[in-house]
């Protein structure tokens, strides 16, 4: 069992906790990823599945908006259309090493240590012979990265996207969207209830749902708001709609 805590914003009810069990997660897709205001950066990762040249595409935004999604669902369709992939992450780093026509997806590049960097900045030395092409993936822009100035500058020549925060209507379509993966049809006072009063932040509003889930199968319960708010341990706040 995992026990999770997040605060809510300040006008929001205090948070209590949460369990739910471990679950295997969602396959992540470009199909099940929530494009909002991205959708530039999409068409971009699409053509550099594509690229054979040596060629590498950074995108950065905050946590919770969905990097190392996008950098697994590149590899995942890069394997369907059986081409040679690795996904690595910041501890891994040093693991790094291109081959022949390799898509080469890297997380969390601003947590590499010394020997990461390393393997990086010759991964990005070796790609154009080798023909292959890198996703990277980090929390900030290029030139804000804390890192070597010879690493950091090669970075700063890829393909930039920065992921865009959704906004309410689109965090709400990810709700419902990961319900129905879930075999769940989630009314629009659920997602209403917790867009309005609780955490806006992507990753603890899919715990929210995730728990919401476990709850109903476990207690043979239908999904509705009066068991989200049961989760929520929300019974102080009389002047919230049940």
């Amino acid at each position: 069992m995992l026990f999770f805590r997040q605060p809510l914003s300040d006008e929001s009810f205090p948070t209590e906790q949460l369990t739910l069990d471990v679950r295997p997660p969602q396959t992540p897709s470009f199909e099940n990823f929530v494009i909002g205001p991205n959708k530039g950066l999409l068409v971009a990762l699409r053509q550099q599945l594509d690229a054979h040249d040596g060629s590498w595409l950074y995108v950065w935004g905050a946590p919770g908006t969905g990097r190392t999604h996008l950098l697994r669902a590149a590899v995942a369709q890069a394997d369907l259309d059986n081409r040679p992939t690795c996904y690595l992450t910041a501890s891994q780093g040093a693991q790094l090493e291109m081959r022949e026509d390799l898509l080469a997806a890297l997380d969390d590049v601003d947590q590499l240590d010394k020997d990461g960097q390393a393997a990086l900045f010759r991964a990005l030395i070796q790609a154009r012979e080798a023909r292959g092409t890198l996703l990277l993936a980090g929390g900030c822009a290029p030139q804000k990265l804390k890192m070597r100035e010879d690493v950091r500058t090669r970075i700063g020549q890829a393909l930039i996207f920065e992921i865009k925060a959704l906004d309410d209507a689109a965090k709400g379509a990810l709700l419902i969207q990961h319900a129905a993966e879930r075999g769940i049809s989630l009314d629009a006072d659920i997602v209403e209830y917790l867009l309005r009063h609780g955490s806006r932040d992507q990753r603890w509003l899919m715990s929210v749902l995730d728990a919401l889930d476990d709850a109903s199968l476990t207690q043979g319960r239908p999904v509705t708001l009066p068991l989200l708010r049961e989760i929520l341990h929300d019974d102080c706040e009389p002047e919230l709609p049940f």
